[in-house]
């Protein structure tokens, strides 16, 4: 494991100087008083635990809390955005030596995994050390349900499962995967999708001012954007960029990929080809000839949401991907597009849509992205409709999340392990 961290290291993947935390071994010293141990493998499942970390903050603050995330891009994000007495490290490995250096050093009180962070060390080692563990958002892609229900392995998911005194799915589909994998019914209560109670990650003064001096250089221009794009996606957007061009040549296509090096990546072939492009992290304006912005940066995501009527959801036009979190382009009230391959997000799209079915709409590759996104440039009432059907669901969606989960957390947890 050593090797691996070191390789791993080696190619960015693992903090330079903290990747022992990996191992078990903590960086800080542990305080005295109870602990509340939340832990979030990326970015996303880190955002969506910052709230319920602030809740419980808040009003417990007798409480020490620790939040683990395993990514290096969730840590670059995330450090900055916990209340000033959070401790943070990274998550150790799943394997005993690690998951038992750490459960040794910091002792918590109970764990709160988020999502589909279920380790099988890191939960039986829990159980037998008497500290209560909490499953929030909880979700099992279908690939993960079939693997788990089969015959051989059931009775470790069921083993593993009955180890939580509470398990809160994201959605009704999801609290049946979990009961059909036989955990405990009485562990399952439904709060509500977490990723809607998401909050808007504070930025540095410096790019506060270069997203409204964008703002700016935006305004009277037609804007669309394509965010969390995968590889592959950008020729999708970038072909459609094309034809829009051709019919509105004022238009600006905002191209955010998932990872900040694809982005680079991108700037840097459409220049080979000849085409002028403003990239996010040189500073570089959206100069009148400019008509494609790259943001090769993280965190910001929710800010530039705030600069364009239409978001196209990336990571749903091939068939192999998953989707990504619609909930923040309808928060900030824009036009929701997505492709067909949302995975993951599936119920989110299907909650919004049941909501309002102007609130997301689905097309099918280059050519329905190219005549839904020409409609909505030429006919301003479809798009302001879909603008204030998308906040609309977001609204009702987000609506007592937090107050739900803490009431939960406060029954099955913290009268068990907080007492």
């Amino acid at each position: 494991m050593y090797l691996h961290l070191q390789w791993r290291k080696l190619r960015g993947l693992e903090h330079p100087l903290r990747w022992p935390e990996r191992l078990g071994r903590p960086s800080l010293p542990r305080p005295t008083g109870p602990l509340l141990w939340f832990h979030a493998v990326s970015l996303g499942e880190g955002m969506a635990a910052i709230p319920v970390i602030k809740c419980c903050f808040e009003r417990r603050p007798d409480i020490n809390i620790l939040m683990t995330t395993t990514t290096l891009s969730a840590f670059e994000v995330i450090k900055n955005q916990l209340p000033s007495g959070v401790i943070y490290q990274f998550a150790p490995l799943d394997i005993p030596s690690s998951v038992d250096a750490f459960l040794g050093h910091w002792k918590p009180n109970a764990i709160m995994l988020m999502e589909s962070e279920l380790w099988p060390n890191l939960i039986m080692s829990a159980s037998k050390n008497g500290i209560t563990l909490a499953l929030l958002n909880a979700r099992m892609s279908v690939r993960s349900f079939n693997s788990w229900s089969g015959p051989l392995v059931l009775p470790l998911m069921s083993l593993m499962l009955s180890k939580f005194s509470l398990i809160a799915p994201l959605s009704t589909m999801q609290a049946i995967r979990f009961q059909l994998l036989q955990a405990p019914p009485f562990t399952i209560n439904f709060s509500g999708d977490l990723k809607y109670a998401v909050q808007k990650i504070d930025l540095s003064d410096t790019d506060k001012r270069t997203i409204e001096d964008l703002q700016v250089q935006l305004d009277n221009r037609r804007v669309w954007m394509a965010s969390s794009i995968h590889r592959g996606e950008e020729e999708v957007m970038l072909g459609v960029h094309k034809v829009l061009k051709q019919v509105h040549p004022d238009v600006v296509t905002i191209i955010v990929p998932r990872h900040p090096q694809h982005g680079q990546e991108i700037a840097l072939e459409l220049q080979t080809e000849g085409v002028s492009v403003a990239l996010r992290s040189r500073g570089d304006k959206l100069m009148p000839g400019s008509n494609i912005y790259v943001v090769d940066t993280l965190g910001e995501l929710r800010d530039f949401y705030r600069l364009t009527p239409i978001a196209v959801i990336g990571g749903s036009f091939f068939p192999h991907l998953t989707g990504h979190n619609i909930s923040e382009a309808a928060a900030a009230g824009c036009a929701v597009l997505t492709g067909h391959h949302v995975g993951h997000f599936t119920d989110m799209v299907q909650e919004m849509q049941r909501l309002n079915p102007l609130s997301v709409l689905q097309v099918s590759g280059k050519l329905g992205l190219e005549k839904a996104l020409i409609e909505l440039f030429s006919n301003s009432s479809v798009l302001e409709a879909r603008r204030a059907a998308a906040r609309q669901a977001f609204d009702d969606l987000s609506t007592g999340v937090i107050e739900n989960v803490w009431n939960l957390l406060h029954f099955h947890v913290f009268r068990i392990s907080l007492r």
